[in-house]
């Protein structure tokens, strides 16, 4: 019988315990100038620098990072590759339906995207593509699950599977799951190899990165720190959940937070009652959702919303974790797999996420001041930094007259605007609300007194622009 009481509870996290830090590179020396600048050194800043000098190698490009590349999300997040995108329906409103396909071909393009350059620049990421599986526990879920899969065969899914309760346990046995939805396109992976091994191919092709420099503020071709300024024709920023760092960016997309344990490696017998030999990814319908994975060295690695949202739009402490949190998440994995009951969980870690207020990703470029940003991918974010970034290539390959437009820069997401979130504390107080009624809504679904989604989760939906 195991608790959580040997828990490492935050050190980023567990793929960071498990791969080990990376060598810290120098602090911006002072002034300085490029031809572009990168603000953020996760996946977006390092694959938008990484495709702007393969592109343009003559380019002079300058990376800064807080703390360390991959400190963020990037290395912190479930490991999900795959194609979900956030806004596509919103976009299908706005743009025409056949602007949002296109927008979900490309995401699902960038899946092997971003498989095909981990071999060509020999990262080893652990990376196994299974494709992500999507299981209902509950009538409502099951409700829900068949409209999603319906939606995306409509955006050109054609692949996708809807699968009963006994094709579901075929995969993975999730205790009580009565339906799943399955699609080819996604992977598992381990975030931290991909972050390292994407920060060290930069650095091969010419790239400066200096990390422990925190950008304060950002105009109009300046990048500032405290250690100099570096100045630029173009800035861009790829701050994501950190983007309410920067002066004058506190309410453009808020901090969401997540957390994740991992367990210890588990013996075969526990394998053979779950299953999971296909290492698929493995989400579900619950309002406040679930993502997981089988890691490379047979943990269960899963995570959850925690602690939502910090006042002010703070953010943790290097991924610690309430202990309630762990203990909430712990519950979760035993629900899914009772097999896995008397499993220690060797690791808990919190990270954010970037949310604009219509739950949109966007990428956008400022012609008129050279100034660019790339985010707001509420969680889906392994893979749609590596459109963004592509994307954010090309405006500025436009911009510059090195290019046309191309099939990416017209994209409906690009160029989005959005307004900002609201002033505290109306913004601690609105997203506390939506949660609670999202918490509320999954035990009235799991206990049964509603078989339909909850009014009270529409709702919610409804008034905080998610849906």
């Amino acid at each position: 019988m195991s608790s959580t009481a040997s828990t490492v509870n935050g050190g980023i996290s567990f793929w960071y315990a498990q791969d080990g830090f990376p060598e810290p590179r120098e602090p911006l020396p002072g002034d300085s100038t490029a031809d572009v600048c990168v603000v953020g050194g996760g996946y977006t800043g390092l694959w938008t620098a990484y495709y702007l000098k393969k592109a343009a190698p003559f380019l002079n490009i300058t990376v800064l990072e807080a703390k360390f590349c991959g400190y963020g999300a990037s290395g912190r997040n479930g490991g999900w590759l795959y194609n979900g995108i956030a806004g596509r329906d919103r976009y299908a409103g706005l743009h025409g339906r056949d602007s949002a396909v296109r927008l979900q071909q490309a995401m699902n393009d960038a899946v092997g995207e971003v498989i095909r350059v981990a071999d060509e620049e020999n990262i080893d990421a652990d990376i196994h593509r299974g494709g992500v599986l999507e299981v209902a526990r509950t009538p409502a879920q099951l409700e829900r699950l068949k409209a999603f899969h319906a939606a995306e065969v409509a955006f050109g899914e054609t692949d996708r599977l809807l699968l009963g309760a006994r094709e579901t346990a075929e995969r993975i046995r999730v205790a009580g799951a009565i339906a799943a939805s399955w699609t080819p396109h996604g992977a598992r992976l381990q975030p931290v190899k991909l972050v390292k091994g994407l920060a060290a191919a930069v650095e091969a092709l010419g790239v400066t990165v200096h990390e422990s420099t925190p950008v304060t503020e950002i105009r109009p071709k300046h990048a500032v720190t405290p250690y100099g300024t570096v100045r630029a024709p173009y800035i861009l920023r790829c701050t994501e959940g950190f983007t309410a760092t920067v002066k004058g960016e506190r309410r453009a997309w808020l901090p969401m937070n997540s957390s994740m344990i991992a367990t210890e490696p588990l013996p075969p017998s526990v394998w053979e009652a779950i299953g999971w030999d296909g290492r698929e990814t493995l989400g579900d319908m619950a309002h406040a959702y679930v993502y997981a994975q089988r890691t490379a060295d047979d943990r269960i690695a899963i995570g959850g919303r925690g602690v939502p949202y910090r006042f002010g739009s703070r953010t943790d402490s290097d991924g610690g974790t309430q202990p309630a949190t762990v203990e909430a998440l712990r519950d979760i994995l035993v629900r899914f797999f009772p097999a896995a009951a008397r499993a220690r969980v060797d690791h808990a870690w919190s990270g954010v996420l970037g949310v604009p207020r219509d739950w949109c990703a966007t990428v956008t470029l400022d012609r008129s001041t050279g100034l660019g940003w790339a985010g707001g991918y509420v969680g889906s974010g392994v893979t749609t930094t590596n459109l963004a970034a592509r994307t954010l290539r090309d405006l500025v390959q436009q911009d510059s007259g090195r290019s046309g437009p191309t099939d990416l820069t017209t994209l409906p997401w690009v160029n989005h605007k959005v307004r900002k979130w609201e002033p505290e504390p109306l913004r601690w107080l609105g997203v506390q609300a939506m949660y609670a009624a999202y918490r509320g809504a999954d035990r009235r679904e799991s206990s049964g007194r509603t078989t339909t989604t909850d009014r009270i989760a529409r709702l919610a939906d409804r008034i905080s622009g998610r849906h």
